[in-house]
Formats: C-alpha cells, sequence, structure tokens
C-alpha cells in the first residue's frame, strides 16, 4: 500500500486542480467578477496559511531583509496576482476544459525561458536536444490548433448533464464563444501560465535567499491578498460585485483558498520529495482528462475537435520536452522518477 501512496496523491492534486478549473469556471458563469474572486481566494488561503505557518515556523524563520522583503512583493505581483487575474479573464472567455488543457504548456514554458536565461542548456546534436525542439515545437503547435481551428463541436452529454453554467434554465444548452472571444481566451491564458513560468524561475532564486518553503508561500500569498484587493477596488465599484452568500461563489472561493492553495501544496511538496518533480510533471495531463469529464457530466460543456487534437499535441509537447530532459541526466523518465532533477512543475495556486 505505501508504494501506492505517490500515485493516490497525484491523482488527488490533479482531481483537486480539475475541480479547480471547473469551479472558478462556473463562479464566473453565474456573475461573479472575476478580480473580486482573486481577492477573496487569496484572502481565504492566506487566512489558513497563516496561523499554519507561525505554529511551524514561528521558532525557524529565516531573517526578512528589506531587499527579500522588496522582491517577494515584485515576485508575488508577477507571478501570483497577475497571473490569476489574468487566467481569471481567460477563462471567461473561454471554458474550464480549455484553461486545464494549456496547463500543459507550463513546464514547456518554463523549460523554454530557462534556456534563454541560460539555466537549461540544449545542444540540437544530440538526440535529449531534438526531442526538447520537438516538444517545444508540439506544444506551440498545439497552442495555435487551439486558437485558430475551432471543427466540428463534440456535444458530449449536452442533454444530459447535472446542471447548466448559469443554474437556472435546465434545457438551454451552454453557449459557444465566438471565434474572437475564444482567440482571446486562449491566448490570455498562455499569458498567464507565462506568468507563472518566470514566477517559477524567480522562485527558485528567491529559495536560496529565504528556504522557508512555508513561510514564503505564506508571506507572497498575504501580499498578494493585498495587491489584489487594490486591483479589484479600482476596476470594481459596484457593492454588488463583492457580495458572497452561500452560493457557488462561497463554494468556489473557499475551494480555491482552502484546498487548491492548502492541500494540494503539502500533496505536491511530498510528491516531489518522494518520486522527484519528473513524476509530478507527467500526470499533469491528468488534470485536462479529469476536467473534460467532470465539465461534460456536469455542464455539458461543448468541446470542438481542434481544443481535442491541440490538446494532444500539447500533452505530447510536453512529455517530448520530459523525455529529452530525463535523456540528458541520464534518467528514465518512467522508472526513474525519484531521482533528482531540477524540472519543477509546481503552479503557484
Amino acid at each position: 500500500m505505501g508504494e501506492n501512496k505517490p500515485f493516490l496523491a497525484v491523482l488527488t492534486i490533479q482531481l483537486i486542480y480539475a475541480g479547480y478549473f471547473l469551479l472558478t469556471k462556473l463562479a464566473f458563469d453565474v456573475g461573479m467578477n472575476t478580480f473580486v474572486f482573486v481577492f477573496y481566494r487569496q484572502a481565504a488561503a492566506t487566512l489558513f496559511l497563516v496561523p499554519i505557518a507561525i505554529f511551524l515556523e514561528r521558532k525557524s524563520a529565516p531573517t526578512m531583509t528589506f531587499s527579500i522583503f522588496i522582491k517577494m512583493f515584485f515576485l508575488s505581483l508577477l507571478g501570483i496576482t497577475m497571473g490569476l487575474d489574468v487566467v481569471g479573464v481567460a477563462l471567461k472567455y473561454t471554458t474550464a476544459t480549455l484553461g486545464a488543457a494549456t496547463s500543459n504548456t507550463l513546464p514547456v514554458i518554463t523549460f523554454f525561458l530557462a534556456l534563454l536565461f541560460g539555466m537549461e542548456k540544449l545542444n540540437i546534436r544530440k538526440s535529449s536536444g531534438i526531442l526538447k525542439v520537438v516538444g517545444v515545437s508540439l506544444c506551440i503547435g498545439g497552442i495555435i490548433t487551439i486558437a485558430f481551428y475551432r471543427g466540428p463541436l463534440l456535444k458530449l452529454l449536452l442533454h444530459h448533464h447535472l446542471i447548466t453554467p448559469h443554474f437556472q434554465n435546465h434545457t438551454t444548452p451552454p453557449t459557444v464563444p465566438s471565434p474572437t472571444t475564444w482567440i482571446k481566451g486562449v491566448f490570455l491564458m498562455i499569458l498567464a501560465n507565462l506568468a507563472w513560468a518566470f514566477w517559477l524561475i524567480l522562485q527558485g532564486k528567491m529559495l536560496k535567499s529565504y528556504p522557508s518553503k512555508l513561510l514564503l508561500t505564506t508571506i507572497q500569498c498575504s501580499m498578494s491578498t493585498i495587491q489584489s484587493f487594490i486591483v479589484a477596488a479600482l476596476v470594481t465599484r459596484d457593492p454588488i460585485d463583492w457580495q458572497l452568500g452561500f452560493n457557488i461563489r462561497l463554494v468556489s472561493v473557499a475551494y480555491c483558498g482552502v484546498v487548491v492553495t492548502g492541500l494540494t501544496f503539502y500533496l505536491q511538496t511530498w510528491v516531489v520529495e518522494k518520486k522527484g518533480p519528473v513524476f509530478l510533471a507527467m500526470t499533469t495531463p491528468l488534470i485536462m482528462v479529469f476536467t473534460t469529464i467532470i465539465s461534460a457530466f456536469v455542464v455539458g460543456e461543448i468541446i470542438g475537435l481542434g481544443s481535442v487534437l491541440g490538446a494532444v499535441m500539447l500533452v505530447g509537447g510536453l512529455y517530448f520536452v520530459l523525455w529529452g530532459k530525463a535523456k540528458e541526466e541520464g534518467t528514465n523518465p518512467i522508472k526513474d522518477v525519484e531521482k533528482p532533477s531540477n524540472f519543477k512543475n509546481q503552479q503557484p495556486q
């Protein structure tokens, strides 16, 4: 049973992220302001993490200098506040399944940026380098396919879903975004992943000067709460937009703030420690699979053939990059996932 724990843990992680995309999309579909949502979820995460961080790290907290504080502030602004605000707007334009599918681009984008910053190497004369190039190319092709090719609509369980996106008229099918709106949503999602990729790269450097992962996460989450409140207050003046109530809005905020930020942080850290980050990265496509299935059953989400083909290309690109990375390090991405690697896939949720 002990050998199966890492597999059960990653299944739980990816199911949680699938729920994140679905519940967030549902909250937006019932009219919740995306910027207000980000503030509330960050506030919930902060309230959850602060007592834990104080209890566990109060005696061993690293020294906080002004320079480190400023770096944390801008790191939080770029990777968390900006990333979450942008992905919120993107989900308004697209679907939960699309959000889950584009999550497969994060490791590839992170690798590409690390290559530009000289943190990764690429030798196209070796098979590992060729695999990485193929992976990045497939990823780019997948993005283009999803953005510009809709294809026939696959109306999975359209007449048998449990609820509709608006929780009102069960006879009204879900609407399909216009091509222009869809393209905006796709590229906003990629922009959010780009911000997260920068966050991942800078986070690694930040941990060298402030090695407490729990405190670093908690402080950045607290900073993001303040930052996202300022952004929401500037763009949202209607008091009605700030109301929660006992509805899907409150459920989504609590789920994202406590379960996604709190539970997955611990689970991801535990899985990386036991099996390595490559093992976690290889299971990323499960988010898309789980989200697609849940979205089809729950809201009858309409999926285009282009999204399916593009998602397959994104998954293929992810695995080619991981394969090239493992080959370069002399490991087997399937058998030797427990060996150390500096390839990260943890999202700033």
